[in-house]
């Protein structure tokens, strides 16, 4: 009788993060993260073995004082999938399975499921899993959504909302890529010498270097998973959920101490109408212009950032009372960085709303971006967040009661007491 397979359950745990430094040892009820996936990780029943892979020495000796076993590796891997190939140096086994290192709610059941499939087909080179999700987090490039053939094989994977619903009630539903990959041993010792694609490139997505290469990724369906921990705020939901506690998010808006929108697709629909004497004519929307008002009557500034420049323009800008505005501006990302210092805000306290590729320097300077609905899809993958109204459509009004919800200023637009409190600056 031939021995069973050997499955290495390999958890990458990387040190430096832009947004959370030292994640995989940020504390959870008093274990640091990374050995609660240790520990769901020992569960598996498949497995043979269990290790920790590190670039870090701090994580090295944090996980051998729990007792796991660890690997130190280099600290140039550009992705998990690099460090895994690493770690088969020293490790045997068949199948190896990467688990996030910041994924603590994993369920060790999902990972099981996943040894399973790859064990009862020899045929799939690569597995890994997913989940149905709704159309709203479909729009959430953050969401990597994957695409199935019939046998199950993904398709193409993609932070766009694919497949694209042409025809509502045909749409098979979305499904969200759960970042845990198997591997067998050939494959990762082909990885290496696998090109990086354009498509990689493109959507900065790994998996697709191994679809280009004509290799079968096959995908296991779970139930929606926990959230992994990117950010403090990530780590503040987890830690409440282990502790069987509600969890109110904190709104990244209630820090926003001043929004640049621009104006051209954004405060008007887009469209450039001139007259018989050639003055050029634009329409703007009524509620949007409401809306900068509450906002800066609620003591958060509002910057007018335009390419062009006109009489309608200024204006319009006049008309509503802004004073912080910039025009006929070739560079948004410098004079995005001007508005703040105007306003003596940071860049994190600065939110930014465009509808097209002349804005993504203006996302880059700001630390929160917002793409109107009609945006290409290229722009809002790029932005923080899309809105749902489109641009001349009342999208800034639609952010501005955002920003003042999170402030907990909802009054000064849901309540006539509210209103009045501001309305002697309020215009339209």
């Amino acid at each position: 009788m031939s021995e069973s397979p050997r499955i290495a359950l390999v958890i990458p745990a990387r040190f430096g993060s832009s947004r959370l430094p030292g994640k995989p040892l940020a504390d959870l009820l008093g274990k640091p993260m990374v050995q609660w996936v240790y520990e769901k990780a020992l569960q598996v029943p498949s497995a043979s073995v269990v290790v920790v892979a590190t670039d870090d020495q701090r994580i090295v000796d944090a996980v051998q004082t729990f007792g796991g076993q660890v690997v130190l590796t280099s600290s140039h891997h550009p992705s998990g999938t690099d460090r895994l190939v690493e770690v088969m140096g020293q490790v045997h086994a068949d199948i190896y399975i990467n688990l996030q290192g910041d994924e603590p709610l994993v369920r060790s059941e999902d990972v099981e499921q996943l040894a399973q499939g790859m064990l009862a087909d020899p045929s799939v080179d690569v597995g890994t899993l997913y989940h149905a999700i709704d159309d709203g987090e479909a729009q959430n490039p953050n969401a990597v959504k994957v695409v199935l053939g019939q046998a199950g094989n993904a398709l193409y994977f993609s932070r766009s909302p694919i497949p694209y619903p042409r025809e509502g009630g045909k749409h098979p539903g979305f499904k969200k890529h759960v970042g845990v990959y198997a591997y067998r041993k050939r494959i990762l010792e082909q990885y290496a010498q696998l090109p990086a694609t354009a498509l990689e490139q493109t959507e900065q997505l790994e998996q697709l270097r191994l679809l280009a290469a004509g290799l079968r990724i096959r995908a296991f369906e779970v139930a929606p998973t926990g959230p992994g921990v990117d950010t403090p705020e990530c780590l503040e939901k987890v830690r409440a959920l282990l502790e069987g506690k509600s969890y109110t998010p904190v709104s990244p808006l209630a820090n926003v101490r001043l929004l640049i929108t621009d104006v051209d697709g954004v405060l008007t629909d887009g469209g450039i109408y001139y007259d018989a004497t050639g003055e050029c004519l634009k329409r703007f929307h009524v509620r949007d212009g409401l809306g900068m008002r509450l906002l800066e009557e609620s003591g958060i500034r509002v910057a007018v950032l335009s390419g062009r420049d006109s009489p309608t323009l200024r204006k319009r800008v006049a008309d509503l009372g802004i004073n912080l505005c910039a025009f006929g501006v070739k560079n948004k990302e410098a004079a995005c960085i001007e508005l703040m210092q105007e306003a003596g805000v940071t860049a994190e306290q600065t939110a930014c709303i465009g509808d097209d590729s002349i804005d993504l320097p203006a996302f880059a300077a700001c630390g929160l971006s917002y793409a109107v609905a009609d945006a290409p899809g290229y722009v809002k993958q790029h932005a923080t967040g899309v809105l749902k109204l489109a641009g001349g459509q009342g999208a800034l009004r639609e952010l501005a009661d955002a920003i003042l919800l999170a402030h907990g200023k909802e009054d000064v637009f849901s309540s006539a007491e509210g209103f009045h409190s501001v309305s002697s600056g309020a215009a339209q």
